[in-house]
Order: C-alpha cells, then structure tokens, then sequence
C-alpha cells in the first residue's frame, strides 16, 4: 500500500482527492494539512510513501516546504499537485527537490499514476509542466550573464540617453559608463550601442514612457537585485 500524504490549503480539494486516493486498491492517504509548516510535521511523523504537495500557500508555500522537506529527508518524495504551469515556479520546485509535476485540471487514471510512479522513483511531469521545464532552461542558457549595473546601463542606453546622461543618472563617471558597456557589448555579442539597445527593448527593459527621461526617474533595476 502506497502512503499519500496530501497538502493544499483549500479543504475541499483535499477531500476531493482523499476520495479519489482512497478509491483504489493500492493507494491511501495517511494524512493531510493545509499549510507548509504542518506538512514539514506531519512528512517527520507520519514517514508517507509520497508527499502531494500544493504550492500557493500562506506563510510557508509549498516550495519552501519541499526545501525543508529534502533537506531532512533527501529520500522524501515530494509530488507537486498546482492549478499552473508557471516557469519559474516549476523550475523553484524541481530545484527545491520535487520529484515531479502534475496539475490539478489533470485526468484522475493519469493523477494516479503519477502518485505510483512517484512511489516508485520515477518523475512524473504532465507534459505542459515539462514544456514549462523545457522552456526555463532555454531561456536561461539564452540570457546573457549581466551584473544589476550592467542590466541599469543597457536599459538606460535603450532609452536614447547618452554616456554622460547615464554616468550623471547613476552618479558613477563617463569612464565607468564605458566599461560597462563594454562587457555589455560582450556579453550580448553585439557590435554596438545599436545593437545593445535592440537587444534590450526585445527584453522589455526600454521603457517606452520613460524614454530620455530626467535625472528625477529612477533607473530600472531586475528584481531583488540592488544597483551597486
């Protein structure tokens, strides 16, 4: 008999699946919580066979469960059951340690499957999860390796302004503006500012509105990264 343990913070889901699970003659589930914390507890007590994990969660999502889930138990097998196929949540939850992927909307025969395959240590992913996969680490083998500085440049480059507008911008001298154009120039493997500035209106770093705009605005920056 294969123990299921099912986490998802919206109880009627958790019912729904404990009837579908429970219906078979080779799959239980032996516990259930609707939060992160809960699911880290009861994975220690409870020792079940695959742990069914949601990933929108209040305090403790389901990523940074599974995190703290492998990290005490590497041979803890955690299935990812969620509604999407966001990129970077599914890459977060592979990284984190989910040994597979299925979506909510899935057929049942093949939802359980999954739970049996996980079982036994194989990775189950519904094949719009594994286009997501794919698709992330296309796009990070693409993206060129620019420091938070560097992206400030080449965003600010596409927005029409000139190496002393940029170098007053961001309080650094026209020299430094050069050099980091320079690696910019290398890392993208373009020729140019031309180039550069393309390559960067392509990415969404242009901002339209903001384009020449005053040394009042605030340069653009990627997320959670400082400027320094």
């Amino acid at each position: 008999m294969i123990g299921v343990l099912v986490i998802d913070d919206f109880p009627p889901i958790r019912s729904g699946l404990r009837l579908l699970i429970d219906a078979t003659s080779d799959l239980r589930v032996v516990g259930e919580a609707g939060c992160g914390e809960d699911a880290i507890a009861m994975t220690r007590e409870l020792r079940p066979d695959v742990i069914l994990m949601d990933l929108s969660m209040p305090k403790c999502d389901g990523i940074e469960a599974t995190r703290r889930i492998i990290a005490e138990d590497p041979a803890a097998c955690v299935l990812v059951l969620t509604a999407n196929t966001d990129r970077k949540k599914t890459v977060q939850a592979i990284e984190a340690g989910a040994i597979g992927y299925v979506l909510k909307d899935g057929e049942p025969p093949a939802f359980l499957d999954a739970l049996r395959s996980a079982a036994r240590g194989e990775s189950p992913l519904d094949p719009r999860a594994a286009r997501a996969l794919v698709g992330a680490i296309s796009e990070a083998k693409l993206k060129p390796v620019l420091s938070a500085r560097e992206f400030e440049v080449v965003a600010l480059v596409a927005n029409g302004l000139a190496n002393k507008q940029i170098a007053r911008r961001l309080s650094i001298s026209e020299k430094t503006v050069k050099n980091h154009l320079t690696k910019v120039f290398n890392a993208l493997g373009v020729s140019g500012r031309t180039e550069a500035a393309m390559w960067a209106a392509e990415h969404g770093l242009a901002d339209q509105k903001g384009a020449r705009a005053t040394t009042a605005s605030a340069p653009w920056r990627p997320q959670g990264q400082s400027s320094r």
